[in-house]
C-alpha cells in the first residue's frame, strides 16, 4: 500500500469528509435524518486562519464540480445590526460599557450582553438574517438547489452573546432545505457535545452531525 507523501490534519480530514457527503451520488448525506440538511465543522479556536484556507480550497472545488456556494459571515450579520440602531445608540453603548468595565470588567460584559443578545437572540434574530440570506438565494436559483450549500461562518464575534445550537434551531425549517454548515469554534466534549470558544459549558444540545 502506497503511503500519501504528506498526512493530513484532522481538519484536512474533515473537510474531505464532508466534501464527499456533499457530493454524494444520492445527493448531500450530511445528516442521517431526512430533511435535515445541518452539520458543524467544529475546529480549534486558534485554526481561525487555518479553518478560512480549508473554507476556500472546499468552495474552489465545490465551484468547479457545479455547485452553489454561499457564504455567510455571522461578524457581518452582527455589525449590520449593530449599525441599525444608529451611531447615538452605538457611542452611548460603548460609553457606558467603559464606564462599567472601569469599575469591574465583568460589569461591562454583562451591560453589553444586555444590550447585544436582544439584537441577535431568537428566531428574530441572526437567525433570521442568515435565514433571508439562504432563502433569497434559493428563489433567484431554483434549479440548484440541489447542489448548493451554505457555509455560515465567523461564529466568534458572537461569543458570548449567543449560542451557536440556538442559532441552528432557529435555522431550522427555514433554509429551503439547503444544506447548512456552521463553521465552529470549540472544542469537542463527549459524542455531540461542543464547548463554544473551548470557554463556555458544553452544550449537548445539537442534532446536526459534527465533523470531525
Amino acid at each position: 500500500m502506497t503511503l500519501p507523501l504528506f498526512q493530513q490534519t484532522p481538519l484536512q480530514e474533515a473537510f474531505a469528509a464532508l466534501r464527499r457527503d456533499l457530493i454524494h451520488e444520492d445527493g448531500p448525506r450530511i445528516s442521517t435524518m431526512r430533511n435535515y440538511r445541518f452539520a458543524i465543522m467544529q475546529y480549534d479556536p486558534p485554526d481561525e486562519f487555518k479553518l478560512r484556507g480549508e473554507v476556500q480550497r472546499l468552495t474552489a472545488d465545490l465551484v468547479a464540480n457545479g455547485w452553489m456556494v454561499i457564504s455567510i459571515s455571522l461578524e457581518k450579520l452582527l455589525l449590520d445590526r449593530v449599525r441599525a440602531q444608529g451611531l447615538e445608540w452605538v457611542d452611548r453603548v460603548v460609553q457606558m460599557e467603559e464606564r462599567m468595565a472601569g469599575i469591574e470588567p465583568e460589569r461591562g460584559l454583562n451591560y453589553l450582553k444586555s444590550k447585544l443578545s436582544p439584537l441577535i437572540e431568537g428566531p428574530d434574530g441572526i437567525a433570521a438574517d442568515c435565514s433571508r440570506l439562504i432563502c433569497e438565494y434559493a428563489d433567484k436559483h431554483p434549479d440548484t438547489v440541489d447542489r448548493t450549500v451554505a457555509l455560515i461562518g465567523r461564529a466568534g464575534a458572537l461569543y458570548p452573546f449567543i449560542r451557536s445550537s440556538a442559532l441552528l434551531r432557529h435555522l431550522d425549517g427555514r433554509t429551503r432545505n439547503v444544506p447548512v454548515v456552521l463553521l465552529y469554534p470549540g472544542e469537542r466534549r463527549g459524542p455531540t457535545g461542543l464547548s463554544f470558544m473551548g470557554i463556555l459549558n458544553p452544550d449537548n444540545d445539537y442534532r446536526p452531525r459534527i465533523y470531525p
